[in-house]
């Protein structure tokens, strides 16, 4: 089991007035930083809507030091990292992970960008149509509107009942009254005194400390200031209301006056609203057939106030049940308030920290660290989360309600390996060989579950895959039935830092376990009695899933792309399905999978436990679909009136080195595309491209969103950019280019990435049928990829040799296009 992180991250206050927090956690491959600054959307004057918005877009926009393209994105998507930012209601966060040894780059460039802000009005006018764009889609989506709807009930002097977002109208660029609020604002609190800096990562304390101070140095030191103490959530002495919509209803609490330490004992409650264990709230609720789902979550903290919004998606027969689930909950409340000082809860809920931070990113770490939430629920939790449940007017309970059991995978002990197969032995139903035993023989992995070697195996944390193939694409009820079923055994895992997923692609279904390998036997042996076994009263839950909020146009297509890439292009049909069906399913299925990280303990216990695994063994790889030279549309309906495109270009074969080609133009597109479409053109806000790989296909995607332009004239403008690819490849200077090179080489250095990365990539490898040492033949083919290479490969790109494939909102275009069948 990896080490425990310290609880405590290391904290202090710089000379300067910055905040620091440092987290030397050994375990982890990237290192992160989080940035927080002490100013959101209600601080900025009444009269500049979105102003604290804007300026997070603007810095963005580069500096005289670190241009655009060499500023903070585009370094950190150069380099493999993961970068975002978000203006809340009072604070703006930034956030970045990235390698260790690009890791000073980054901060170089955060602080840059914070410091000398280039605040040019041609950029401002631009960049206020990329925020117009985004509020179009704001004002268009369905889910968002309706979050925003939860505030209707609070008083009309609250800011969170304004506009904060930002449009073409509120944010006046020329005028000389908006230049100098936008100026006043960034002095005001982009300073110091303002500002938290989170680091985690391998290095110790003092390295962090050392890059902390140098990040420092950088702006503009200041005292902290004093933050507006916003009115009363509500405009009358109620302290709660309840919203209702088609299939669901809200039950909103307006808190006031609350202690500092709420926002740990609001995560606390969530905890055990949320759980799905027998004998609670969701449990009970699900049982009488009353709700699908329930969400428990706070939608704003601030100055002693919150707001908890407790939202129910119900059951077709729930939805004219309000008072009942009304009832239930409040009972429930009562219940739980009963339990003073929660002592097992307390217990349980500790263990459910600690091994959250055994599982965190360096990232996820990072912005924990910049909540600054105490770890557990102290005592002065405690008596926070009594002030909760007294506003909230809880009364005597009246019904039979249970605490949560335990989680018993927190305190799972690996089992003793069954009788059944040994390491590397195979048979009908079972296979089992590892990555080193196929490389000594010199040849290509064959066997049904491979086990990887890549990584060492003391780390604590594992990965397992395993893929059925089955003869036809599923009844569209029984995968989300199947899912349901995993629910509670999901949660139970997920909590003991084993993410635990069950999906359905056309004809395959995956089962995938990552994370810490200890209670990772007994999680898969539950799963499997599950899926083929399922509980008696499985058959008579309702074949329709719950009601799921919209998704945005892009996010739609993105979810739909891997169906299509497997020649599904339509979902099947909704029809009743029985036990009899589920095992003939199974009797058909053929399935493979992928192990790596597995100590020779775990690996005996996980072997015995596919003792009960379903399905043929399957020793053959089944490349994916291929399009060669063909363009391929399909037409998606979206939930909205926005345009959105998808292309993807897979590589013209499945060699290794057209796998690098294609990976060297994505890093090379990647800042030029978004310049281009969403800077220069602003074509919208939903911008992107990269790599992807389906089913073992490794191609380039490229993605866009616009409220105004349409499918067709969005593919113009790709096909534009595509076309002087070439030029853009000779006009790297030879240096830059072996810089390229190297700097995504490294990104494939198993030793240096997350286990989750590794494993995909592996994944994937093995879908492709490439061999063992697939990771270390990729870092080759990059480092010994050359400006020819590169150019044969956007012409071989362009010609559409591996195939273009479209998902879009409009109709299919002229010639060579054609509708995909």
């Amino acid at each position: 089991m990896p080490a425990l992180n310290h609880p405590h991250p290391h904290t202090e206050t710089l000379a300067n007035g910055l905040r620091i927090s440092l987290r030397h956690a050994p375990r982890l491959k990237r290192c992160a930083a989080a940035l927080r600054v002490a100013a959101g959307s209600h601080d900025v004057p009444l009269a500049w809507p979105g102003l604290a918005h804007f300026l997070e877009h603007l810095l963005f926009l580069g500096t005289e030091r670190f241009p655009a393209d060499q500023g903070l994105m585009a370094y950190v998507q150069g380099h493999g990292g993961q970068l975002n930012a978000r203006t809340n209601e009072r604070n703006t966060d930034f956030f970045f992970e990235l390698s260790p040894l690009a890791f000073n780059g980054g901060l170089e460039r955060l602080s840059d960008m914070l410091a000398h802000p280039r605040l040019d009005q041609n950029d401002q006018l631009r960049e206020r149509e990329v925020l117009h764009a985004e509020f179009i889609a704001w004002s268009r989506d369905p889910s968002a509107q309706q979050q925003f709807g939860l505030f209707d009930g609070l008083s009309a002097a609250h800011p969170l009942r304004a506009f904060h977002a930002g449009n073409r109208y509120s944010l006046p660029v020329p005028q000389p009254a908006f230049q100098q609020a936008l100026s006043e604002f960034y002095q005001r609190f982009y300073q110091t005194g303002q500002m938290t800096l989170s680091l985690a990562g391998p290095q110790s304390v003092a390295e962090l400390k050392a890059l902390a101070e140098r990040f420092g140095a950088q702006l503009a030191s200041g005292q902290q200031v004093a933050q507006s103490a916003p009115p009363s959530l509500m405009a009358s002495a109620d302290n709660r209301y309840q919203q209702a919509g088609e299939r669901r209803m809200n039950l909103l609490f307006a808190f006031e006056h609350l202690p500092d330490s709420s926002p740990q004992a609001l995560d606390f409650l969530c905890t055990w609203l949320n759980s799905s264990k027998p004998g609670g709230l969701l449990a009970e609720l699900q049982n009488r057939q009353l709700i699908d789902f329930l969400k428990a979550a706070p939608l704003y903290q601030f100055a002693g106030q919150a707001l908890l919004n407790i939202e129910f998606t119900l059951s077709a027969s729930g939805s004219s049940q309000d008072a009942l689930i009304r009832e239930l909950f409040f009972d429930w409340l009562s219940f739980f308030n009963e339990h003073r000082d929660w002592p097992q809860l307390r217990e349980e809920y500790a263990l459910l920290q600690q091994r959250k931070q055994q599982v965190s990113s360096a990232l996820e770490l990072a912005r924990i660290d910049s909540e600054q939430l105490e770890p557990g629920l102290s005592e002065q939790g405690v008596n926070a989360l009594k002030t909760l449940l007294q506003q909230m007017s809880v009364d005597k309970p009246t019904g039979t309600w249970q605490l949560p059991p335990p989680n018993p995978f927190l305190r799972q002990v690996a089992a003793p390996a069954r009788t059944g197969l040994i390491r590397g032995q195979t048979s009908a139903h079972r296979g089992l060989r590892t990555f080193a035993q196929d490389r000594s023989r010199g040849r290509r992995d064959s066997s049904s579950l491979l086990v990887s070697q890549e990584l060492p195996d003391e780390t604590g944390e594992a990965a397992v895959y395993l893929r059925w193939r089955l003869d036809s694409a599923v009844q569209a009820s029984l995968q989300p039935k199947l899912e349901i079923s995993l629910k509670d055994l999901r949660e139970d895992a997920l909590q003991a830092g084993v993410d635990f997923s069950f999906s359905a692609v056309g004809n395959q279904w995956l089962l995938k376990l990552v994370g810490i390998h200890e209670p990772m036997p007994a999680i898969l042996e539950q799963a499997l009695m599950r899926l083929t076994k399922p509980a008696a009263d499985f058959w008579q839950k309702p074949d329709k899933p719950g009601i799921s909020p919209p998704l945005m146009p892009i996010r739609q297509l993105l979810k739909l792309l891997p169906e299509h890439c497997l020649g599904y292009l339509q979902s099947p049909a909704l029809q009743p399905v029985s036990a009899a069906d589920l095992q003939q399913l199974w009797s058909s299925a053929r399935w493979d999978g992928l192990a790596l990280g597995l100590p020779a303990k775990v690996q005996a216990a996980i072997t015995g436990a596919l003792s009960q695994m379903p399905g043929i063994a399957q020793t053959q790889v089944a490349l994916a679909l291929s399009i060669r030279s063909q363009h391929l549309w399909s037409q998606v309906p979206t939930d909205s009136s926005e345009h959105a495109l998808l292309l993807f270009c897979p590589t013209p074969t499945q060699d290794i080195a057209d796998e690098a080609a294609w990976r060297l133009l994505a890093q090379l597109c990647q800042s030029p595309f978004y310049q281009r479409l969403r800077v220069e053109l602003q074509l919208g806000y939903g911008v992107f491209s990269g790599v992807r790989q389906i089913n073992g296909q490794t191609g380039l995607l490229f993605g866009v969103q616009s409220p105004s332009v349409a499918s067709r004239d969005i593919l113009e403008h790709i096909e534009v950019f595509l076309e002087q690819l070439p030029e853009l490849v000779s006009r790297i200077d030879d240096s830059s280019l072996t810089n390229q090179c190297q700097a995504l080489a490294d990104q494939f250095d198993s030793s240096a990435l997350p286990l989750a990365q590794v494993a995909e990539l592996l994944w994937q490898g093995k879908l492709a049928d490439h061999p063992s040492d697939y990771l270390q033949q990729l870092q080759r083919a990059i480092i010994s990829s050359s400006r020819q290479s590169l150019l044969d490969a956007a012409q071989r790109l362009n010609q559409a040799e591996g195939g273009w494939r479209c998902l879009a909102s409009g109709s299919c275009p002229d010639k060579p296009w054609q509708v995909a069948k």
